[in-house]
C-alpha cells in the first residue's frame, strides 16, 4: 500500500482524532485541522477555523507542494446545538450551516483542484443518524447532516468521471464530546432505543473511514453508511 496524504478537520479528538490512528498505524501521512492542536505526535496539526477559507487554502496548497498529492480528504469537524422549533435562533442557526455544510463544500473544492490532477482521491464526509432520520429538538443538526449527505451524493455523482471518490458516514450515539451534557435519564432512554444496548465508540468509526478511504472500497461511491448499532430513534 502505497503513503498516503491524508487531511481530517478536527482530527485533534473524537471521531477525527480515531481516524487519524487508523491511518498512522498504516504509515500514512495525516494533517488535522481545527483549532486546537492534536495530542499526537505523528499528526501533523494546522491550527485553523474551518471557516477561515483563506488560511484553509494555504495549507493545502503547501501540503500539496510539499508531496505532490492529496489522497484523502475527511470532512469531520461539526457542532451540535440543539433547540426546539421556535427557539431556534438565526445565529446558531448560520453557524451550524457554516461548520457542518459550507466548510464541507469549501474544503471538498480545494481538495478536489489538486485531486483532480492525479485523477484519483477519496472524501469521506461525516453526517449523522440524525441527518438520515431526524430527530425532535435537532431540526438545524438534522438539516446540516441532511444537507451533507445530500451534497455526498451529488459530489460523488460528478467526481466519478475524475477517478474521485466521495462517501459519507452517518454515526449513531458516539461517545464523544457532543453528549456529555445530555441528562443520564435522557441518554439512558436513547441507550434503550439501540439495538446492541450501548453507545458506539470514536474508534469504530475511525475504522469505517478507514475502510472507505482504502482500496478495499475502490468501487463504493456515492454511498452512506450507517454505524448507529441498530438504532431507532
Amino acid at each position: 500500500m502505497s503513503k498516503k496524504i491524508v487531511i481530517i478537520t478536527g482530527g485533534n479528538r473524537g471521531i477525527g482524532s480515531a481516524a487519524a490512528e487508523e491511518f498512522l498505524a498504516q504509515n500514512h501521512t495525516v494533517y488535522s485541522i481545527s483549532r486546537h492542536p492534536s495530542a499526537h505526535p505523528d499528526v501533523i496539526s494546522i491550527e485553523a477555523d474551518v471557516r477561515d477559507t483563506s488560511t484553509i487554502k494555504e495549507a493545502f496548497l503547501d501540503i500539496y507542494k510539499q508531496h505532490d498529492k492529496i489522497d484523502v480528504l475527511v470532512n469531520n469537524a461539526g457542532i451540535m446545538e440543539d433547540a426546539l422549533i421556535g427557539m431556534i435562533s438565526a445565529d446558531k442557526m448560520l453557524e451550524q450551516f457554516q461548520i457542518n455544510v459550507f466548510s464541507t463544500i469549501e474544503l471538498t473544492q480545494l481538495a478536489v483542484r489538486f485531486m483532480k490532477r492525479k485523477k484519483s482521491g477519496c472524501i469521506v464526509n461525516v453526517a449523522s443518524i440524525i441527518g438520515t432520520n431526524g430527530n425532535a429538538g435537532q431540526s438545524v443538526y438534522s438539516a446540516t447532516k441532511g444537507a451533507v449527505i445530500s451534497f455526498t451524493k451529488s459530489a460523488a455523482k460528478e467526481l466519478s468521471p475524475y477517478g474521485i471518490r466521495v462517501n459519507a458516514v452517518a454515526p449513531g450515539i458516539i461517545d464523544t464530546s457532543l453528549i456529555q451534557n445530555v441528562p443520564p435519564a435522557a441518554m439512558q432512554k436513547r441507550i434503550s432505543q439501540i439495538g446492541m444496548g450501548r453507545v458506539g465508540t470514536p474508534e469504530e468509526i475511525g475504522k469505517a473511514i478507514f475502510f472507505l478511504s482504502s482500496e478495499n472500497a475502490s468501487y463504493i461511491s456515492g454511498q452512506v453508511l450507517g454505524i448507529d448499532g441498530c438504532a431507532i430513534l
